[in-house]
C-alpha cells in the first residue's frame, strides 16, 4: 500500500508514520515527490482495519493499495516519473541519455578511440563490458579487473560517467568500486541473488529485459533491486526472442510505450543487440526515441571489423556520427532535451 502524506506534512508526522508502518509488520520506502511525500509500506496484504488506521494518523491524506505484483516499480507508487543521476547525468526527468562505447573493454587503445569517438559526438556516459558472459566459453569474456581500471582512466580523461555490465554477486563490490552504473545483462534478468546484491550497493542500476521474460516478469524482477531500498533502476528493453531471424533479436518497441505507463522508472533501450547487423542500429535507435524512451545504450568502436566481440552491430565514428544529429531531432520533436 501507499500512504500518501498532506502536502506540507511534517518531518515528524512522516517520522510517526514509519514507525507505525514498521510496528505493523511493513517495510517503508519513501519517496518524495514535488508537493507530496509518499510512503511505501510492502508486506503483508493490508486489511481495511490497517488501513483505516494508518489514515487516522495526523499529517496523512489517504492510504491506496497497490494492486500490481509490482509494487514500488509501479505508477501506483509513484505518479511521477522518476529522476535517476548516474555520475551526475540525470535521466528520467525529460532528458534524453546515450550511454555509448565498445562491446567489450579490449586494450588502452581501443577503450580511448571508442571514448574519443562517444565524447565527440555528444554522448552522455561510456559503456564498455570489462567482465562479458558469453554463450560460448570459447568467446572473449573480457578483462576483467585490469578492463575495470581502463575504464576509470577513461573516465578520468573524458570526464564521462561509466556503466558497465557485473556478472556475479561476489562482483558487485568490486565493479561499484569502478563504475558509476551497474549493468545487468539478459542472461541474468532473473538472477536474483545478483539482483539483491546490485540493490544492496545503491548504485544506479541498468537493468534489462530477459530474452523471453514477460514485462511483468520484467518488473518483478526490478522489484528485486527496488526492495533492498535502491530507487535508482533504469530498465532497458534490448530485444526479445522470437520465430524472426532477419534480425539478431525483435526490438519490442511497444514495450517501451506499455512500460512508462506501468511504471514510473526511466526507460531506455539497446538498439545494437537488437538489430544485430550496423546498417540497422540507426534506425532502431530513432524508433526507440520516438516511442518515448528516455536513452540509449549503444555500441561504439574505432574499427568495428577488428572488436572481439559483437563485431557485426559496433557503429563506427561514422555511422555514430551521422545517427546523433538525427537522434536529436527525433528527441526534440517528441519534447525531450538531449
Amino acid at each position: 500500500m501507499v500512504i500518501v502524506m498532506q502536502k506540507g506534512a511534517s518531518d515528524e508526522a512522516r517520522d510517526r508514520v514509519l514507525r507505525e508502518v514498521a510496528t505493523l509488520g511493513f517495510t517503508s520506502h519513501v519517496s518524495e515527490g514535488e508537493t507530496r511525500v509518499l510512503i511505501g509500506a510492502i508486506g503483508p496484504a493490508p486489511t481495511e482495519e490497517v488501513r483505516e488506521h494508518l489514515r487516522a494518523l495526523p499529517g496523512v491524506e489517504s492510504v491506496v493499495r497497490i494492486t500490481k505484483p509490482f509494487k514500488l516499480a509501479s505508477r501506483e507508487f509513484r505518479h511521477d516519473d522518476s529522476a535517476i543521476s548516474i555520475g551526475g547525468v540525470v535521466t528520467g526527468d525529460g532528458r534524453f541519455v546515450v550511454a555509448a562505447g565498445p562491446c567489450g573493454v579490449e586494450s588502452r587503445e581501443q577503450l580511448r578511440a571508442a571514448a574519443r569517438i562517444a565524447q565527440a559526438h555528444g554522448a552522455h556516459l561510456l559503456r564498455g563490458g570489462a567482465f562479458k558472459p558469453r554463450t560460448s566459453p570459447y568467446s572473449f569474456q573480457g578483462l576483467g579487473e585490469e578492463g575495470l581500471a581502463l575504464l576509470v582512466e577513461a573516465r578520468a580523461e573524458t570526464g564521462m560517467p561509466i556503466v558497465t555490465e557485473v556478472t556475479a554477486p561476489e562482483l558487485v563490490e568490486v565493479v561499484a568500486g569502478s563504475a558509476d552504473m551497474l549493468q545487468i545483462g539478459a542472461r541474468n534478468t532473473q538472477n536474483f541473488a545478483l539482483l539483491a546484491e546490485a540493490g544492496k550497493s545503491g548504485m544506479p542500476v541498468l537493468f534489462k529485459r530477459g530474452l523471453s521474460t514477460s514485462i511483468s516478469e520484467f518488473l518483478q524482477a526490478a522489484e528485486y533491486v527496488l526492495s533492498q531500498g535502491n530507487p535508482n533502476v533504469v530498465l532497458c528493453e534490448r530485444g526479445i526472442r522470437t520465430f524472426e531471424t532477419a534480425t539478431r533479436f525483435t526490438l519490442d518497441i511497444s514495450a517501451v510505450a506499455v512500460l512508462k505507463e506501468l511504471t514510473h522508472l526511466p526507460v531506455w533501450v539497446d538498439p545494437s543487440h537488437a538489430a544485430g547487423r550496423r546498417p540497422l542500429v540507426g534506425s532502431l535507435a530513432l524508433a526507440s526515441a520516438a516511442a518515448g524512451a528516455d536513452g540509449l545504450i549503444i555500441e561504439v568502436h574505432a574499427t568495428p571489423e577488428e572488436a572481439k566481440s559483437d563485431a557485426a552491430q559496433q557503429l563506427d565514428e561514422a555511422e555514430f556520427g551521422a545517427l546523433m544529429p538525427r537522434l536529436r531531432a527525433v528527441v526534440q520533436a517528441v519534447g525531450k532535451s538531449m
